[in-house]
Formats: C-alpha cells, sequence, structure tokens
C-alpha cells in the first residue's frame, strides 16, 4: 500500500507534452545516439533486468551497489550513502537493526534541437518551474535549518558528509513539497490503518524535502558522468535534485538531468535523465495482511507500485510508477525542447 506514495516523491509530475512518444528499451545508454529521432524517448526503468524483482522492478540495494557501482556512486543521496543503521523496538526491547533499501531505477534519453551551450539549466532550478509542472504539488522554499536531517538524530544517514543541504547560498534551492493523495487512495489508506490501531498511521500525504541546484562546473565528474550516460562527449551541464527528507515511504531520492553535444552534430543536444528512488523494503512485507482483506486486496503494494492496482488514479502522482515516471520524463522533455 505504502508503495504507492513512491510516485509522490518524483521531481517533476506530468505536462503536457503529446508531441512525444516513448520508445521502450532495455537501456538507452547502449543506444547509438545516431538512432535518436525527434519527439522520441527512448526510456528503462529496468523492469525486465535479470536484477529486478519481477513482480516490483526494484533492485535490491544491495545488488544495485554490487552490479552497477557507478549508477550508486552518482544516483545515491551522496556516493558513500549505504543502507542506514535505525533504532528498532520490538517486544520492549531495542536494538539497532540495518534498514533494508530497494531501489526504483529509469533512465531515458532525447534530442533537444540546439547546441548544449545555448541551453541555461539555471532557469530550471527554481520554484516557479516546479509549480508550473505540476499544480497539484505544492512547494515552498525552505532555509538550511529547516532540513529535517539536521534536526532530527534518526536521519543522519541522510546529512551530507562534505557540507550542509541548502549550501551554499544562491546555488541551491530547498524545498518542501506537498502532495494530497488523489482517487480512492485517501479512502484506501483509511481503511488500512483501521487495520493498525495503535500503530503508526499512514498519512494521506506525501511531504518531503529536497534540494535542487545546478552543478557547479567544477563540481562535475565528467570522467564517472561519461560512464554513467555512456557517451564521450564533455558534459555541459548537470540539472540535480536530491531528496533527502520523506514522511514515508522513502529513505531518498536522486534526479539528474545530463546534457551533453550530440557525438556527430554538434548543433543537438543530447539530454539523459536518471532517477533513483530508495523504497523501503519493510514497505513489501505488508503484503498478507492486506491480501487477507477483500477490499485491500488490491493494495498490495507490489501491485499499486506497479500501477496495475484499482486504487491507482489518473495520470499524475497517484498513477503508479512506471505511468509516472513516463509522463515525467515527456514533460521535461517537452520543456527543453520548447524553450
Amino acid at each position: 500500500m505504502r508503495a504507492a506514495f513512491v510516485a509522490a516523491l518524483v521531481l517533476c509530475a506530468p505536462a503536457r507534452a503529446e508531441g512525444f512518444r516513448v520508445e521502450e528499451v532495455p537501456s538507452v545508454t547502449s543506444v547509438d545516439p545516431a538512432r535518436l529521432q525527434p519527439g522520441t524517448i527512448l526510456f528503462s526503468d529496468h523492469g525486465k533486468d535479470p536484477l529486478a524483482d519481477p513482480n516490483t522492478g526494484l533492485f535490491r540495494f544491495e545488488d544495485w551497489a554490487r552490479e552497477r557501482p557507478v549508477e550508486k556512486q552518482l544516483l545515491s543521496l551522496y556516493p558513500a550513502f549505504v543502507e542506514p543503521v535505525v533504532a528498532v523496538t520490538a517486544h520492549g526491547v531495542t536494538k539497532q537493526v540495518k534498514q533494508k533499501l530497494h531501489v526504483y531505477v529509469v533512465e531515458a534519453r532525447f534530442l533537444v534541437p540546439r547546441p548544449a551551450s545555448a541551453i541555461d539549466l539555471k532557469r530550471y532550478a527554481t520554484l516557479a518551474f516546479l509549480e508550473r509542472i505540476d499544480p497539484a504539488i505544492k512547494h515552498k522554499r525552505i532555509g538550511p535549518d529547516d532540513a529535517m536531517p539536521f534536526k532530527v538524530p534518526e536521519l543522519a544517514a541522510s546529512r551530507l558528509p562534505d557540507r550542509r543541504w541548502c549550501h551554499p547560498a544562491g546555488e541551491t534551492l530547498c524545498i518542501q513539497s506537498r502532495y494530497e493523495l488523489e482517487g480512492k487512495l485517501p479512502l484506501g489508506i483509511r481503511l488500512a490503518n483501521k487495520l493498525e490501531e495503535g500503530g503508526k498511521k499512514i498519512a494521506e500525504f506525501l511531504e518531503f524535502q529536497s534540494e535542487l541546484r545546478v552543478l557547479p562546473l567544477a563540481a562535475i565528474d565528467q570522467a564517472s558522468l561519461a560512464k554513467l550516460t555512456g557517451l564521450s562527449t564533455p558534459v555541459a551541464g548537470v540539472l540535480e535534485q536530491s531528496i533527502f527528507d520523506v514522511n514515508q515511504v522513502m529513505q531518498s531520492g536522486k534526479f539528474l538531468a545530463v546534457i551533453q553535444p550530440h557525438p556527430a552534430d554538434p548543433g543537438k543536444t543530447v539530454a539523459t535523465a536518471f532517477l533513483a528512488l530508495a523504497v523501503k523494503t519493510s514497505v513489501f512485507e505488508r503484503k498478507k495482511q492486506y491480501e487477507n482483506v477483500p477490499v485491500l486486496r488490491n493494495l498490495v503494494p507490489a501491485q499499486v507500485l506497479a500501477g496495475k492496482s484499482s486504487f491507482n488514479a489518473g495520470s499524475s502522482l497517484s498513477a503508479g510508477l512506471p505511468a509516472f515516471s513516463r509522463n515525467r520524463l515527456k514533460a521535461i522533455a517537452e520543456m527543453l525542447q520548447r524553450e
């Protein structure tokens, strides 16, 4: 059930981009850029990858870190991030345990019909940009002192090792975002909460904090990003959003949009986008509880996460990860193409 809310943690929600079509490929970074066509987004969320869970399309964090070290380095909250150790109390006894995670990974690629030098990513690192993308998500600017990892000791694993979130001033935008779940999901939450009397209640909204920034040129790891994108042309810019606090379901998230000159045509730009969401494995351990309640049978986390539940709604945040991530990438591609 709670995995349904993961969709709410994505940087951007769908905007109208009917001119683009999505072409599914096993991996966008292995496709020759010469195959890219205007108006087409190459897309993969690795749902059929042998490393992924066949029911959810997610990787176990430990498998992902071992088999995809470059992705883990660049798409984790920070390169040295590992599954955090948390305090768990059961039967009056508190002990320290590793919080297991699963990771949803998306990659996409599309053409922008102008040189990379003509694209100003700073125009997208604004609150106004986020507000234009999806009015259903309400945003407000926050400052360094509002960042929850520095206020809550239990969130120490979400602190950056080399600087504070929202620093340096003028180069980062920190945001608190809130999304009220749509369709039948709030009703499902109320029913699920009745099954957990005395336990922690599930919220009918997603609230999360994130940092949005354009990476300074000095912070761009050209060699590692070239490995990540599979392109040898210099990285001209990187737009990054890091989700470092979420009220439920998630541990963290990272979105990267990388722009590089087209290898065969410097008058065009190849944009490669990546999304990695770290979901708490405990979300999936609630399967049996919901399966045994007829009205909640379709709230099994794997179904909702995959967008295959009757509780999924619309084409935005409550639609499930596959539909939402595709719509989101269409929105970004359309905006870069038009502007």
